[in-house]
């Protein structure tokens, strides 16, 4: 049996896992959110949810107990706090693996015109992220960072990855192909192990997103 806690579980990219992990036996999750309304009401009969926040080092302490791999989906202005308060209680628990969903652009790692614009429109929380993926780094983890780009809701899976000292391609992934990739790291101990992901479509170069 393969324990995940799910932490943000019910954002738009870790919904997609929760369905996936759902149908794969072996595995029992554990889903973390602030807000009960925003169930849907058809989590999976492998999933146990607890309200709360990953600020609660008590709670989260509890939620670590006896998990395999930690899951993360979190934002907001204080993301380097959540990250801390998940990388504490992931050692006090003794709970080594980690994968966690941050922001392409950290690393000021996208050329061209599309790097500009990326700067430019998300600005200031790039920092947030940032101090998040340096706080995830630092910690002694067995981490995973992925940088998607833009997201869309494609319902398809086709993506690829790059390297954190590597161009980022692409502007855009599906929040689908995201999802695809984490339930793949889970299922796959080892694999990216200290590893910062680029996500991206395949060909889908330009100078912003098509949406935009």
């Amino acid at each position: 049996m393969k324990n995940v806690v799910i932490l943000g579980a019910t954002g738009q990219i870790a919904s997609w896992v929760v369905q996936g992990l759902g149908q794969l036996s072996g595995v029992q999750q554990t889903l973390l959110l602030r807000d009960p309304r925003k169930l849907s009401g058809a989590e999976p009969d492998n999933a146990r949810v607890v309200i709360g926040n990953v600020l609660d080092q008590e709670l989260l302490r509890e939620v670590m107990a006896g998990q395999d791999v930690v899951y993360a989906n979190l934002s907001g202005d204080d993301l380097e706090e959540q990250a801390n308060s998940v990388i504490d209680a992931m050692q006090t628990s003794h709970v080594k693996r980690l994968i966690f969903v941050l922001s392409l652009g950290i690393y000021d790692e996208i050329p061209g015109k599309f790097g500009q614009w990326n700067h430019e429109v998300i600005g200031e929380p790039l920092k947030y992220y940032r101090r998040a993926a340096d706080a995830i780094e630092a910690s002694g983890l067995e981490f995973t960072i992925l940088r998607p780009a833009w997201l869309t809701d494609e319902d398809e899976v086709d993506y690829e990855t790059t390297g954190k000292d590597e161009p980022f391609k692409g502007t855009v992934v599906s929040r689908r192909s995201v999802g695809d990739l984490v339930i793949h790291l889970i299922r796959t101990p080892g694999l990216h192990v200290g590893a910062s992901l680029g996500v991206n479509k395949p060909g889908s170069e330009g100078d912003k997103p098509y949406f935009m």
